[in-house]
């Protein structure tokens, strides 16, 4: 008899613990999976390209829904099926529309959820996150016929929206609180260089400030206020201030839960046999909101599920790179550092490039590529690998130095 195995969310989280459990142990489950949307499992980082215009959704789909019917899982999707309560002392997992499944083990990949600032008159049609296809379908509606665009929020994910609506003939302004852009991924002098491109691009910015009211005309959004009290039109406000861990679910079952579902080094709950991946957990704590540690716990995960008792999750330095056409952006570990470190910094204003690293006895502890980061990968080994660079300390903000030589 084969045991039964339920995830909880169809995300990239939880599908690519499946991916990976079916080539370790093909036969040793019988799997079905829940998801609150009405699709196959897709690549979410490629919503971007799918924003404006340069993919479409069968583009960005990872598993479709034959992959699900090749290898035998039964998968219950769409709004209905997302799952409202589990029953840990039946082990039975109950769906929004009656439907059930019992397990052995259970998966919880129920990811994050936008956060969606409480600012007054936020309650008109219009105002919304970026996180999922029909938030992408609903942007793009409203760019056909709509002209102005609002972003709160200069980070990662409001510089992708910024430009994908700006491609779709928007007139974008994005409000940030902080004075420059990507303020937890760059400094002030990268910042800048960004800025001036992606106002070249025709972007507008509003830094140092954010919105304190919404304005609806006819319950929808027509302007917002900012807190230097200046108005700006607004047709549509995409809030990208961040992401939470989505722990409702595992909150109603009563397992340990802080800012994400407390896992262990092993991935699993305060319940032995529930398993949890992904943004929704959190880990030695620390939650999460990038791929690479996203999928280095899927893999662990499905270890674990296998029956490998020894593999370990351990959290990954995780590197940032910026996703909008044309703009190549790369920045990783302690950039800033301290009264210990030591900083090379290479800025060429007619070439765009700006480069800057900290080293801490010879050893780099962070750094930031802008405009070329082509080299990047090198870098990133060095930096991963703890490498001494004295040798070769003064080429290295040049470009990469055979370190045999």
């Amino acid at each position: 008899m084969k045991q039964k195995l339920v995830v909880i969310g169809n995300g990239m989280a939880g599908m690519r613990t499946v991916d990976e459990l079916l080539q370790l142990a093909p036969d040793r489950y019988e799997i079905t999976v829940f998801g609150a949307e009405p699709h196959g499992n897709y690549n979410r980082i490629m919503l971007t390209p799918v924003l404006f215009g340069a993919k479409n959704i069968n583009d960005i789909m990872i598993h479709d829904f034959a992959w699900y019917q090749r290898n035998r899982i039964t998968l219950h999707c769409g709004a209905e099926k997302a799952v409202v309560s589990v029953d840990r002392a039946k082990r039975r997992v109950i769906a929004k529309d009656g439907t059930t499944a019992d397990y052995d083990k259970l998966l919880i990949a129920t990811g994050s959820l936008p956060l969606m600032l409480d600012i007054p008159g936020r309650q008109v049609d219009g105002v919304m996150g970026f996180r999922d296809i029909a938030d992408v379908q609903t942007m793009i509606e409203k760019s056909q016929t709509k002209q102005h665009a609002v972003i709160l929020g200069g980070g990662l994910l409001g510089l992708e929206a910024a430009n994908g609506l700006m491609q779709r003939g928007m007139q974008v302004t994005v409000v940030n609180r902080a004075g420059h852009l990507l303020n937890r991924q760059l400094n002030q002098q990268a910042a800048g260089f960004l800025q001036r491109q992606l106002e070249d691009k025709g972007i507008e910015f509003r830094l140092g400030v954010t919105i304190s009211e919404i304005i609806g005309q006819d319950k929808h959004i027509g302007k917002v206020r900012l807190s230097d009290n200046s108005l700006l039109p607004a047709d549509i406000l995409v809030m990208a201030t961040g992401i939470q861990p989505n722990i409702a679910l595992g909150q109603a079952m009563g397992l340990d839960c802080q800012r994400g579902i407390i896992v262990d080094d092993n991935l699993q709950t305060s319940d032995s046999c529930i398993y949890a991946v992904g943004e929704c957990v959190q880990h030695r704590g620390e939650v999460f909101g990038l791929v690479a540690p996203v999928y280095e716990q899927a893999k662990v995960c499905a270890q674990q599920l296998a029956g490998r008792m020894s593999a370990e999750y351990r959290s990954l330095l995780s590197a940032t790179m910026l996703k909008v056409t044309g703009i190549d952006l790369f920045s990783v570990g302690d950039f800033e550092g301290d009264a210990t470190c030591q900083q090379q910094v290479l800025v060429d204003h007619a070439r765009g490039v700006y480069r800057k690293i900290v080293l801490k006895d010879n050893v780099i502890a962070g750094m930031i590529m802008y405009g070329d980061t082509s080299d990047s990968g090198w870098y990133l080994n060095l930096l991963k690998n703890r490498t001494n660079v004295a040798a070769i300390r003064d080429r290295l903000i040049f470009n990469p130095v055979d370190l045999a030589a």
